[in-house]
């Protein structure tokens, strides 16, 4: 993939040294990226990190060479009227051999994918939902693996809203016939939760905040076939949410070696759990995500208006205040944060 349009800009500079037990300590300053809301991040194989926003009507995009360090200026990928980009709504990014795509929803309820091409130019390419304006609560997610892409929504197709998903072997330029992945035998799933997607291989899992028997659960369903069928939905932990209204915060999942690890929001708690195992409580707040580095779960969420990350040895981390959290492992050894704040796009780097 190239990027011969991008220029690497330090807006905070922070040098990296090693602590006495020679770990690397802490990029302690924040590296600010741009004016905008609700970011979302990706890393590609090379070590690159890809950061797409919202500012406006306006799908904005910055770079980073240096393991997160600095970011490109931002830069526009496509004015969309309508553009969702506030609570919990926002474009998602994903990375495959096949380059960059980003998708987005306008208020009407439409998906669109974009593409960067080689000269670092974005395209708009397809349009994901195949039914018109189905996506109308505008809560998505996008995953990509070696050649495929996967895209999750609520879909309110058939008047209630249920998961609906697509996927794509070309990059994004072209999305497969929608698929239903589960529709509640209660009427709808949770109205104002985003799902989460993950694919890996021929596998995708998705997990979303369900609404049954009165109760809003999480919910993880698997298909071992691209996405082409799913199995039945498994319930997460053991506990459940007795609520007659949407928390609007539908938790964070992660895949590795296909191992799904979830972490979600019970009762204003943070909970963590495997599937098929009971939840732990691991923090009491919203709006949280997980990522895996070196094998060890790392947790962000928001308590209290500030942003808190929670790294493999119990030590937790303050990172100042904002909302909606997206962590992404840079090595074994450190971790990059992003977040929003007073429509500021923040960034910092912690060593695990």
């Amino acid at each position: 993939m190239k990027f011969s349009l991008l220029v690497i800009t330090t807006i905070i500079g922070a040098s990296l040294t090693s602590c006495k037990d020679g770990r690397p300590q802490d990029i302690t300053s924040e590296v600010i990226i741009g004016n905008g809301q609700m970011p979302n991040a990706t890393n590609d194989n090379t070590g690159n990190f890809h950061i797409v926003f919202g500012s406006g009507d306006s799908i904005m995009y910055a770079a980073s060479t240096d393991h997160g360090k600095s970011f490109s200026a931002p830069a526009l990928v496509s004015v969309l009227p309508g553009l969702a980009a506030s609570h919990m709504r926002g474009p998602q990014i994903a990375t495959t051999s096949n380059g960059l795509t980003i998708i987005a929803c306008n208020k009407e309820g439409d998906i669109f994918s974009y593409n960067m091409t080689d000269s670092g130019n974005w395209i708009k390419s397809a349009r994901v939902n195949d039914t018109d304006t189905v996506a109308k609560e505008q809560l998505m997610a996008l995953s990509g693996n070696q050649g495929n892409l996967y895209a999750v929504w609520l879909d309110l197709r058939d008047k209630h809203n249920k998961i609906v998903g697509a996927g794509s072997n070309d990059g994004g330029k072209t999305w497969s016939k929608n698929v239903m992945i589960y529709a509640s035998p209660d009427t709808t799933v949770c109205e104002c939760c985003k799902p989460s997607v993950v694919i890996e291989g021929n596998n995708v899992y998705v997990m979303f905040r369900n609404w049954l028997n009165g109760n809003r659960d999480l919910y993880l369903i698997q298909s071992n076939n691209r996405g082409l069928t799913f199995s039945n939905a498994q319930k997460l932990g053991t506990g459940s949410w007795a609520l007659n209204g949407c928390p609007m915060d539908g938790g964070s999942l992660v895949v590795q070696n296909n191992k799904a690890q979830t972490v979600w929001n019970r009762k204003g708690k943070i909970y963590a759990c495997e599937p098929g195992k009971p939840e732990q409580q691991i923090g009491e707040g919203r709006n949280c995500t997980l990522e895996i580095a070196d094998g060890k779960n790392v947790y962000a969420w928001i308590e209290k208006g500030a942003v808190i990350c929670l790294l493999p040895q119990g030590e937790k981390k303050i990172l100042g205040k904002g909302t909606t959290p997206v962590l992404k492992a840079i090595g074994n050894e450190q971790i990059l944060c992003v977040w929003e704040n007073e429509n500021q796009i923040h960034s910092r780097i912690l060593s695990l």
